[in-house]
């Protein structure tokens, strides 16, 4: 009996306390890209991707016009000059192998630096309505953890949306 009560008073603060529990989902995708930073950011990503196309298009290009060059004229040269055409041409070559995934490495960078201060701002607001509100956890949608989402389940898109002054 003793054993009982004890196990009474030991669960009964756990009730208390699942009652308090408070949460939330909210979908942060839909929020991004309803953020008005961005269009002027995806302008800043295509500028920087239409600068690499057009330097690797000028790379190709001189790949190209050296490799005709080189099977027009191949048959007249002197073997040193055909030698060192064909190390022109492969010198070409390894360049732009280079150059595609530093470009890449370099457009994610650029990415991140210029989502960041986007990210931190809805972050900020994401907390903010989750002190408003007395939320205890306000989970990502995106994440696809849920398996059942109940009638009173709470969507803090729109409480953060306004909080960001978004419609």
């Amino acid at each position: 009996m003793k054993k009982l009560i004890v196990l009474l008073f030991m669960i009964l603060p756990l009730g208390g306390f699942a009652q308090e529990l408070k949460i939330a989902h909210v979908n942060v995708q839909e929020i991004f890209t309803a953020m008005p930073e961005m269009p002027e950011l995806e302008k800043k990503m295509a500028d920087l991707n239409e600068r690499y196309q057009k330097e690797l298009q000028q790379m190709q290009d001189e790949y190209q016009k050296k490799y005709s060059d080189f099977q027009a004229q191949q048959d007249s040269l002197t073997e040193n000059i055909k030698l060192r055409r064909m190390q022109e041409i492969q010198d070409i070559s390894t360049r732009i192998e280079n150059f595609l995934p530093v470009a890449r490495e370099d457009m994610a960078k650029e990415q991140d630096r210029l989502v960041q201060p986007v990210q931190d701002k809805i972050k900020n607001a994401i907390k903010a309505v989750g002190d408003e509100k007395g939320f205890t956890y306000i989970i990502s949608m995106e994440q696809q953890l849920f398996l059942y989402t109940g009638p009173n389940a709470v969507d803090a898109t729109p409480l953060v949306k306004a909080k960001l002054g978004l419609k």
